[in-house]
């Protein structure tokens, strides 16, 4: 069986001999003695690494990543992703960018060996981490751990990124990488933060002392996928009783996300012009995800799970030691509350996005959709160049936004699924790079030609040709 070790040096071979063109090739910067980044890379989960290494591969090396998180537990799937494995099929690529050394599968049979890959049903997610952590080290990209990006602003023709520390980080290019809710906020309803002791409710992209909750009444507010996650943990833990909580009256039962997955879709959805990507949308919007049933098993394995469809919560309100939730028609009793209840997209609530807000287009101001097919959360969402970048709502107004691009799940009216989604990564990260090594080049075009004036590599020497001596001209009949 091949280890590890083989593996790694499989993929430095491989990478040796996919290295061409070999030569960097873009100018050096500095702004008034300090060295400017070409690419900084916010956020260093699956989409921000892919990112790095892509452009490594283009040569593009002036590139830094930076991560709030320590190292291990960038992304979600150390912290507060409570599924067992991943959604996504384990024969996914994405992150290896088309090097089979790299793929999940290589380094899982390097780890298990391939009797243990073709055993396996789904990637469990701690695994998926451990191949992320290789991946990596492997590939020695330039991560910068425990470094919060607080606010990004423009400086002449460069963005300055302000860390929690007080650093500032100036780039040509920033990409956020910042996943799921990095283009606004997780929601939690304003009767839940208003009425309720912050000891008794959490949310399921939080910390949550599950442990406490063993004999405790638990109520979970969300039809998704991380709602029925955090009411399974809960029931694992012991609690006495789980009610789930969900507005619709029926779950979805068919997953558009697995629809989507096909080559064309992933890789040219983009390209459609405004009317067909809302209507694609519109419609995957709608229908939802279903949570997977496996995760609906988990929960149903437990006496004490009950699920509530057409419940939605109302107000909330303590009595007592008792948290009462209205719902229609009369209130429910627990002892602590979970919100999965998904997330709202509003730039004003990204601290690193503050100075840009009131500039961003959205969807809704950009297009106005036929009678009849209105919708306000799809409306809500940024409306991204093809580059991904954020556009501006009034021309001329932010020019700088053209250097800020987005691979959040934001981006997935504009451009399908993309870094946010492993599934899109490998359809994602090539249209994203692709636009930043253009966009780098074409800024530099003035540059690049004054190079090649100077340019002056013999390949024809006087050893192998001397300028005279070799013999006389021709002369005509």
């Amino acid at each position: 069986m091949n280890t590890l070790a083989d593996l790694e040096a499989r993929v430095r071979a491989d990478l040796v001999c996919l290295d061409y063109p070999a030569h960097p090739w873009v100018p050096e910067r500095q702004h008034n003695g300090a060295p400017v980044l070409d690419v900084l890379i916010i956020g260093a989960g699956q989409g921000g690494l892919s990112t790095a290494f892509a452009l490594l591969r283009e040569k593009i090396t002036n590139i830094l990543v930076v991560d709030t998180a320590a190292r291990g537990q960038e992304g979600v799937w150390t912290t507060f992703a409570r599924m067992i494995t991943l959604r996504t099929p384990k024969h996914v690529s994405g992150p290896d960018l088309g090097v089979a050394s790299l793929t999940p599968r290589a380094w899982y049979e390097a780890r298990h060996g391939a009797t243990a890959w073709q055993g396996l049903g789904k990637i469990p997610r701690g695994v998926w981490q451990e191949y992320l952590d290789w991946y990596r080290q492997v590939l020695d990209l330039p991560v910068r751990n425990n470094t919060a990006i607080v606010a990004i602003e423009p400086h002449g023709s460069l963005l300055a990124a302000t860390t929690a520390g007080g650093d500032v980080l100036l780039a040509r290019k920033i990409v956020l990488a910042t996943g799921i809710s990095g283009s606004g906020a997780w929601h939690i309803p304003e009767f839940i933060e208003k009425n309720l002791p912050r000891a008794r409710w959490g949310h399921t992209s939080e910390a949550i002392d599950f442990a406490a909750l063993a004999g405790k009444r638990v109520g979970v507010l969300g039809a998704g996928a991380s709602a029925f996650d955090n009411a399974a943990t809960a029931l694992e833990a012991g609690a006495a009783r789980v009610q789930l909580c969900v507005r619709r009256k029926r779950l979805p039962r068919v997953n558009p996300y697995r629809w989507m997955e096909s080559a064309g879709f992933l890789g040219q959805f983009a390209d459609l012009p405004d009317l067909m990507r809302w209507r694609f949308m519109r419609h995957i919007f709608t229908m939802n995800q279903p949570p997977p049933a496996d995760t609906v098993a988990r929960c149903a394995a437990f006496g004490q799970f009950s699920a509530h469809p057409g419940t939605p919560w109302e107000g909330a309100r303590m009595e007592g030691d008792e948290i009462r939730i209205a719902i229609p028609g009369g209130e429910l009793a627990f002892d602590y509350v979970i919100i999965g209840a998904g997330f709202v997209l509003d730039p004003a609530r990204r601290p690193e996005l503050a100075a840009f807000a009131p500039h961003i287009a959205l969807w809704r101001d950009r297009f106005t959709p036929p009678e009849g097919e209105e919708d306000a959360t799809l409306g809500s969402y940024p409306y991204l160049a093809r580059s991904f970048a954020f556009t501006e709502r009034e021309p001329g107004a932010a020019p700088a936004l053209a250097n800020l691009h987005n691979f959040t799940f934001g981006a997935t009216p504009s451009m399908g699924l993309s870094g946010a989604s492993i599934s899109g990564l490998k359809f994602g990260v090539r249209r994203l790079v692709d636009a930043l090594s253009r966009d780098v080049f074409l800024e530099d075009a003035e540059a690049h030609y004054l190079s090649l004036l100077r340019y002056d590599e013999h390949e024809l020497t006087p050893e192998s040709w001397p300028d005279e001596g070799l013999g006389e001209p021709l002369m005509p009949l």
